[in-house]
């Protein structure tokens, strides 16, 4: 898979979960490589499988996200929400509440990438109500510092410019405050790259990407659309332009 020879890994991954029907990992896995090639639907056979015959509650809940993420790829945040809503009460019935807020955020990320933003509203919500019930300040500062950049994003896709400006200054207000691990600090050029992007400000948003985390795939799409709207409204600026 790592060297691109996609139909080779899925050959193998298909050999191991027919030789092995009971393994979890190598119907998982099947079903990875599938959802890596855009088959979707037969990636779904396998996570199936692996949901089934998972013999404990955290194999199951790996391959019920596994489930999620291939809904997520089609942007189908309803069906995504089936198999990882079950995963997030499982955490919470467990007094798990860091990993029931993560993987509600999770699910709300598919949500608002996928235009549903009510949706992605309640489940950002959701993940954070339980991440406040950590008890360490800084935690909250965590979970609060991911809330307002959740609602600054949402307000931004809603086109309310004024709102999403409200929830950035509370979001840098969080961070300034010194109590959130370092690497929160390149969520807040994200923030503002993606606030600026739906408000149509594409100069802006491409400065601000640009000093968010390279080596996230999602930010370098946001770039990547961000060019193709400077080159529609041919205000690509000469400085910024990559080889």
């Amino acid at each position: 898979m790592t060297e691109g020879k996609q139909d080779e890994a899925l050959a193998l991954y298909s050999q191991a979960a027919e030789k092995f029907p009971t393994s979890v990992g190598a119907n998982t896995q099947a079903g990875v490589a599938l959802d890596l090639m855009g088959k979707y639907s037969e990636a779904r056979k396998y996570f199936a499988k692996a949901i089934d015959i998972a013999p404990t509650p955290q194999a199951k809940g790996q391959a019920q996200r596994s489930m999620a993420m291939s809904y997520a790829f089609e942007g189908d945040c309803k069906n995504a929400a089936k198999y990882e809503a079950p995963l997030y009460q499982q955490y919470l019935d467990a007094k798990d509440y860091f990993n029931a807020g993560e993987t509600a955020n999770e699910l709300a990320r598919v949500c608002i990438d996928a235009g549903s933003l009510d949706d992605a509203y309640q489940w950002y919500q959701k993940g954070h109500d339980a991440g406040m019930n950590e008890t360490p300040p800084a935690q909250k500062d965590l979970w609060n510092y991911r809330w307002e950049h959740a609602l600054a994003r949402i307000a931004a896709r809603r086109g309310n410019k004024a709102e999403a400006q409200k929830h950035v200054e509370a979001a840098k207000a969080i961070l300034d405050k010194g109590t959130l691990p370092a690497q929160q600090a390149q969520f807040y050029p994200y923030l503002t790259g993606y606030v600026a992007f739906y408000a149509g400000d594409y100069k802006t948003a491409l400065a601000d990407f640009e000093k968010a985390n390279q080596n996230d795939a999602f930010i370098q799409v946001m770039i990547a659309q961000t060019y193709e709207k400077l080159a529609t409204t041919r205000t690509l600026p000469n400085s910024t332009k990559r080889s």
